[in-house]
């Protein structure tokens, strides 16, 4: 059967006249487009990580393995030495699986639109990691030990030869020969029958593959390191467009979640493999998703409760509510303090904490619900690439920190439809008080609730009401989620 491979050997290391403009040698460099077929599942970038794998180790067998995304490029041209030093540390270098970089942007806007840097993941929670038995692989930006991708277990004492100078694999063949012999493992069917996906290479059947690689490497005895250099090793591009950015929130949801429901649980599979603080520390990426739950409740009872008078909280001069005011402000201040100390701003801090709102009550919940209906039976996970271009007037928006919407989306429905039930549960509750004259003690917590969640809501009711460009709110979506919140305002008086 002829193989549907395009792969070629552009510059061959090996030849004395492969040089530079300055007579430096140049490494040797390969394109590699593998076979895919409609019989054979290709398995997205696991698949293509796991096929350059394999020709790779025909080609150098390099011990070392980096992986960046095709919309990254490196910063910082000390990173190789910087990942090899950890790595071929005398005391623990042995032990180290993998030496992950922060996947950092170049595209930020000043004040964060879309809370796309990741400031505080990178900064904080992942620096946490590194201390409780090492990072997570986030799929870019990573050094591989080649051995921990190809399913070796780490045994303490062992020393491993395989980052001596000298041992790396001598090919005699010629450049076209070489081509003709790796074809075979880049072919869709090669790894029928075989371990590829499962002990062997990335992960297969997760939408995250990278952090379920990454658990599988840590349960096999290997610690990671986690470096964050002043200049960072690796740049790439943020999502442009709000939708953009739930549906890769939303992928990254659902794949977390579905490994905690799978075999792979750090709680489960974990147990005596690593550490229970890193078991804990997996676990706060892994249940994103359920988080949808508590932010529905939070964003939809409160303020329909409010057009019934119904009060949920404690008097605002109850000895009772300071607990709630206390955990409210503190929580505030803290997170506002620390998204400033990783370098953002104060508006980019309350745009981070609308897309937390945003990220909760769409992604999670479409991540959570895909979860339940793959469980059922009814629906299979599948990868969605989240698009990275973007045209002229869609870059000039983002750079303005105008939010993007045009597009119809059940998640946009969801998002308008909670704008116009808090918008109508606000201005009810004011008319009332403004009409009847009631104390604003029973209810003045939810009103607060309420009226910081039209606040968060601004761009929103912009792209609705002022607006006029392709960016704005569509009709279709408007008109749906003004009858849908309607509809849950009658039945707040039924």
């Amino acid at each position: 059967m002829f193989l549907l491979i395009l792969f070629q050997i552009l510059i061959d290391g090996r030849d004395a006249n492969a040089v530079d403009n300055e007579g430096q040698p140049l490494p040797t460099l390969v394109y590699l487009a593998r076979e895919k077929r409609p019989q054979f599942h290709h398995h997205f970038k696991a698949g293509a990580m796991n096929a350059m794998i394999r020709v790779s180790s025909r080609i150098s067998n390099s011990p070392v393995i980096l992986n960046v995304d095709c919309d990254m490029y490196s910063s910082n041209s000390d990173s190789v030495r910087d990942a090899l030093c950890f790595l071929m540390d005398e005391e623990n270098g042995d032990e180290i699986g993998f030496v992950q970089f922060p996947q950092c942007f170049d595209n930020i806007t000043k004040n964060d639109l879309y809370g796309s840097s990741l400031n505080v993941i990178m900064q904080v929670e992942i620096h946490g990691m590194d201390d409780n038995g090492g990072p997570g692989y986030i799929g870019t930006g990573c050094f591989h030990r080649r051995e921990t991708l190809c399913g070796r277990k780490y045994k303490r004492g062992s020393k491993s030869e395989s980052l001596r100078w000298d041992h790396h694999l001598r090919i005699q063949d010629s450049a076209s020969v070489l081509e003709e012999t790796c074809k075979p493992l880049a072919s869709c069917g090669y790894e029928e029958n075989t371990e590829w996906g499962k002990e062997m290479g990335l992960k297969y059947g997760c939408p995250v593959e990278d952090v379920l690689t990454g658990l599988a490497i840590h349960f096999r005895g290997w610690r990671s390191i986690y470096f964050n250099p002043e200049r960072k090793g690796f740049l790439g591009v943020a999502p442009t467009a709000l939708l953009q950015s739930l549906v890769q929130n939303k992928r990254w949801s659902e794949g977390d979640f579905q490994i905690f429901l799978s075999q792979y649980c750090p709680l489960v599979c974990g147990h005596g493999n690593i550490p229970l603080k890193l078991q804990l520390s997996y676990c706060v990426w892994l249940l994103w998703a359920p988080n949808c739950l508590a932010s529905l409740y939070y964003v939809t009872i409160p303020s329909l409760c409010l057009l019934r008078g119904i009060s949920l909280f404690p008097k605002i001069l109850s000895q009772w509510s300071f607990p709630f005011i206390y955990l409210f402000m503190a929580t505030s201040a803290y997170s506002a303090g620390e998204f400033i100390w990783c370098g953002g701003t104060l508006h980019g801090w309350w745009n981070d904490q609308r897309m937390w709102v945003y990220k909760r009550t769409t992604s999670y919940l479409f991540g959570f619900l895909d979860n339940i209906l793959r469980l059922l039976g009814i629906s299979k996970s599948a990868f969605v690439v989240t698009a990275k271009v973007a045209d002229d007037d869609v870059s000039k928006r983002y750079e303005q920190e105008l939010m993007e919407f045009g597009a119809p989306s059940p998640m946009f429905t969801i998002l308008t439809t909670l704008a116009f039930l808090n918008a109508l549960s606000f201005i009810g509750v004011l008319l009332k008080l403004a009409m009847h004259g009631q104390t604003l003690d029973q209810l003045a917590m939810q009103i607060v609730l309420c009226g910081l969640l039209v606040c968060l809501n601004q761009p929103l009711y912009e792209g609705i009401f002022i607006r006029k460009d392709k960016a704005k709110m569509p009709s279709s979506v408007a008109y749906k989620s003004a009858v849908f919140a309607l509809v849950l305002c009658s039945l707040a008086y039924v």
